[in-house]
């Protein structure tokens, strides 16, 4: 029996995982940079986090979200990218003894991505050829790594009885470059295509803002602008978020990995379904309305509780309601199924977006044109419901239906078909486990509870009563508002920090805590400070 000892072994097949990795890095790297001459769906890494969001069980998005909040696309494409290197690697290992599968295997899953790329209805039959060449560049640093680093495969020995009895006693027949030379190879071939990772289609779609399809729109005067922010709507507390959030700074959730970049020229808004009149809007048409400006918080469901993933803007559109009036909806329908360009849908409750509230199908925010990555040309904002059924980004169609005969993205996830927003407040001012200077300390922060709006809220400092805090003056129920309170003297030494609000409604913000399936998190926000 022909059998190589241990350690040779070991070395060839950590030479192997080697191959497999430097094979990787170059078949997506250059795959990735010469998808910046096509588009982003040609990008192998891009096309294949996408496949995976739909896949992706709630209960495992949500953490992902409250732990990495704007920055989970970036963590889905690296994840992505690793489970990519790691399955290389394991192929590698296989061509210790099996050289010609293992160099097959590998074919096989590069051609993984071109299947993705194919399925997407968006794709272009070219947009397969960058993954094409980068699958050939792979397979061919695979082979020559495994050629110039390791010797004959015990598997192929049996072709070449003539080296058998050398591998048999753990020699190598052939004259494979020495560990040196080898990993100094395999490691340029890989920093050649990590490089071109870097400098490929999917870190520029990930950090695209705004592209030139943004430069095309030119927002006219709003026919009713928005209330001047008075100052008073600030506490004057130094460290609270500012009323307004600017564009750069407004969080972001959604399904896509890459924004589509669309030219306001050729995008419409399709009104349908249990209408008495079909409607097509062009941009133009959109642009021709009377819009209005208005002051409106978004909050994200998966917003933990305290969290980051809720902002304030200027948004500027027209008014759903008269959209949806000249299409005359039909009597027995209550909700509206709102489509994006990307294939995301929202169940929004009809009667939001015929009441008196400013429900926008909005082209501005902040007195600029969307960016692609807030929903560039047009997106719904809603007042009063979770972004999940209200906020459609890059919205295409409004399809006028039923809850009982259509369900929406996440609604077939487990979330709640119609999210009304909780009301909720958090700290801002300390942060959680600062250090604070013995004496009178002034606490801040924001609560919101959008289309009912902020009565009151209230804070208590370790176990104290609790204390009502200064309101911020309101501009509309639909805006967040801030607040203060003033604790005096405070005593050195470990403290902690409850808030809690309560709406025009009466409605007092629960402390019962609870996952945000299917609508929101719940809970008093509290931190821990410490006073020296």
């Amino acid at each position: 029996m022909i059998t190589m000892n241990r350690k040779t072994r070991a070395t060839h097949r950590f030479r192997g995982v080697v191959a497999g990795i430097a094979a990787a890095l170059m078949m997506f790297g250059l795959a990735d940079l010469i998808a910046r001459a096509f588009t982003p769906s040609a990008a192998p890494l891009l096309t294949l986090g996408q496949a995976i969001i739909p896949l992706a069980p709630p209960a495992a998005i949500k953490p992902v979200i409250a732990l990495f909040g704007d920055n989970d696309k970036l963590v889905l494409v690296l994840s992505t990218g690793l489970g990519a290197i790691v399955v290389a690697g394991l192929i590698g290992a296989l061509a210790v003894s099996r050289r010609r599968l293992a160099t097959r295997l590998l074919v096989v899953a590069g051609l993984v991505p071109v299947i993705v790329i194919i399925i997407r209805p968006e794709a272009g039959v070219f947009d397969v050829i960058p993954t094409f060449i980068g699958i050939a560049a792979g397979i061919a640093v695979f082979v020559m790594l495994l050629r110039l680093g390791t010797p004959q495969t015990l598997a192929e020995a049996v072709d070449r009885p003539d080296i058998a009895p050398s591998i048999a006693r753990g020699s190598q027949p052939s004259d494979p470059l020495s560990r040196r030379r080898f990993f100094g190879l395999a490691g340029a071939l890989g920093a050649i295509g990590a490089v071109t990772i870097a400098a490929g289609q999917t870190v520029a779609s990930l950090a695209q803002d705004a592209g030139a399809a943004v430069a095309k729109l030119v927002l006219p005067t709003p026919a009713k602008k928005a209330a001047a922010v008075p100052a008073a709507a600030s506490t004057g507390v130094d460290g609270t978020v500012p009323f307004v959030t600017e564009a750069k700074d407004f969080y972001r959730i959604d399904t896509v990995l890459s924004p589509p970049v669309i030219d306001p020229e050729q995008w419409s808004l399709r009104i349908h379904g249990m209408v008495e009149n079909e409607l097509t809007l062009t941009m133009d048409d959109v642009l021709d309305l009377p819009l209005e400006e208005h002051h409106i918080t978004l909050t994200c469901v998966s917003n933990p509780v305290g969290g980051e993933l809720v902002g304030n803007a200027t948004w500027l559109g027209y008014p759903v309601r008269e959209l949806l009036a000249r299409a005359q909806p039909s009597t027995d329908a209550d909700m509206v199924l709102s489509h994006s360009f990307d294939g995301f849908t929202a169940s929004t409750p009809i009667g939001a977006l015929t009441d008196d509230r400013a429900a926008l199908l909005a082209v501005g925010m902040n007195g600029e044109p969307l960016t692609p990555i807030h929903g560039f040309p047009a997106r719904l904002v809603v007042p009063g419901l979770y972004g999940f059924v209200s906020a459609t980004k890059w919205v295409t169609e409004l399809e006028v239906t039923r809850f009982d005969e259509k369900t929406a993205y996440w609604t077939d996830r487990g979330w709640d078909a119609k999210a009304p927003i909780l009301v909720a407040s958090r700290i801002e001012v300390p942060k959680p486990l600062a250090k604070v200077p013995a004496g009178d300390i002034s606490v801040g922060g924001t609560a919101w509870a959008q289309h009912s709006g902020i009565d009151r809220v209230e804070v208590k400092l370790d176990d104290g009563e609790w204390t009502r805090a200064d309101l911020a003056e309101e501009v509309t129920i639909d805006t967040w508002r801030q607040w203060r309170t003033d604790f005096a003297e405070v005593a050195a030494g470990s403290h902690t920090l409850t808030v809690r609000a309560t709406d025009k409604d009466g409605t007092v913000q629960t402390g019962k805590r609870r996952d945000s399936i299917p609508n929101s998190a719940t809970g008093h926000h509290h931190i821990q400070f410490r006073v020296e």
